[in-house]
């Protein structure tokens, strides 16, 4: 099964459902091996906006419309609908692999009637290919390195999170935005060493323009320029020791920004580190992140004021349960948070987006699960305004 996948099940799920991130449908072909995986998910959320006062600049928490604040979905949760397709075989004492997966989704109705009109996402077309002994290199475009692991150990991942409610979105937020920064898919070129006894680094370079492509300053709208590729990496040590599994990781980004008129240029940067840990039933995971330029929710995303950088800053801490009966239980507390820039007046500037989670994730069978959720999020402006949303879910999600 795609690796990615398999760390999405195996973090954000159950224990006993790890057996089944590795039960993708192989399919011998000559020299190769076909790995067909993915995951089908449906979610039917309710929300309820708790204030009208004013929208937050980046905040995540929705406001009532027209006195109205309830609303309802059935919509993909955090993790889309995925289909992929991976190919392996050795050669030339060489370990050689592709990469390629499509991700509908189950309710995208923007801007069209009947749910026609969406294509699929597309966040995986890459090949690697190297060996034990030395390591491996991957090209394309696959998951960012850093705050990869902030995401694939988050319960939400299979589940809602922040972001529920909403009728024809694409996928919701899950812990994004209020406990870190969105990895997001990135072209890349990136170096991993072998496995030295659990520990493991990544070092690569990706595609340079991951910042939005405006940004207001004060002689009006700039296209932003990206004078060299992004440099992310990223170290983890994994361990296990009778009832006592877990991992440890770092990881960093580094990006340029130059405004092309007034040539304004700063280097945006975020760092992290975070922790799970489970022993027997219990699941414990800590995460913090920091970082200058970086914004909030997505990297870069409100990262400056006419080019004086935001410091930015977050994390989370999880908690999780498994009962007799299989179902795991889990308990969760996220904020990110974003200051002001030297000089910048107060106003509707996000200051913080703080998320309360409790879910319950229940396995009929090794593939499928039963989820449920309630999410609190709240949204604060630098000026004081604060906006307030609790969002409700209840799906499944089937794995293969």
């Amino acid at each position: 099964m795609n690796k990615n996948i398999k760390l999405a099940v195996a973090g954000a799920v159950l224990a006993l459902t790890a057996s089944a991130a590795n039960a993708g449908i192989i399919i011998p072909a000559g020299e190769w091996t076909l790995d067909v995986n993915g995951n089908v998910n449906a979610y039917a959320t309710w929300s309820n906006a708790k204030s009208s006062t004013g929208t937050v600049t980046g905040g995540l928490a929705s406001v009532k419309q027209n006195g109205e604040g309830s609303n309802q979905g059935i919509n993909t949760g955090l993790l889309p609908a995925w289909l992929g397709f991976t190919g392996t075989t050795r050669q030339n004492d060489l370990d050689v692999s592709f990469t390629i997966s499509m991700q509908p989704n189950v309710s995208d109705n923007t801007g069209a009637r009947h749910g026609d009109a969406k294509t699929p996402l597309n966040r995986q077309a890459f090949i690697t290919f190297g060996d034990k002994s030395w390591g491996s290199i991957k090209l394309g475009k696959d998951i960012g390195i850093f705050a990869s692991d902030a995401i694939l150990n988050d319960m939400t991942l299979l589940g809602v999170g922040a972001g529920g409610g909403a009728s024809g979105g694409a996928t919701t937020l899950g812990g994004i935005g209020s406990g870190y920064i969105y990895a997001g898919w990135k072209g890349q070129i990136a170096y991993s060493t072998p496995n030295f006894n659990g520990f493991q680094a990544t070092l690569g370079i990706t595609n340079p323009n991951q910042l939005q492509d405006t940004i207001t300053t004060t002689t009006g709208s700039e296209n932003l320029n990206q004078d060299r590729f992004g440099l992310e990496g990223k170290a983890s040590y994994a361990f296990a020791a009778n009832d006592v599994t877990g991992k440890v990781w770092v990881s960093g980004a580094s990006y340029d920004v130059t405004y092309n008129t007034t040539r304004q240029s700063y280097t945006a940067w975020a760092a992290d580190i975070g922790a799970n840990v489970n022993v027997a039933n219990f699941g414990l995971t800590g995460y913090y992140y920091n970082g200058e330029g970086a914004g909030t929710t997505v990297f870069g995303d409100n990262g400056s004021n006419s080019g004086v950088k935001r410091d930015s800053d977050g994390g989370y801490v999880q908690a999780t349960y498994v009962l007799p009966t299989k179902t795991k239980i889990g308990l969760a507390y996220g904020i990110s948070s974003l200051d002001r820039a030297a000089g910048e007046g107060t106003g509707l500037l996000v200051k913080d987006n703080e998320r309360y989670t409790v879910g319950v994730y229940h396995p009929i069978t090794k593939h499928l699960n039963l989820v449920a959720e309630y999410n609190n999020i709240e949204s604060k402006a630098h000026n004081g305004v604060k906006n307030e949303v609790n969002t409700g879910s209840l799906g499944a999600i089937l794995f293969f």
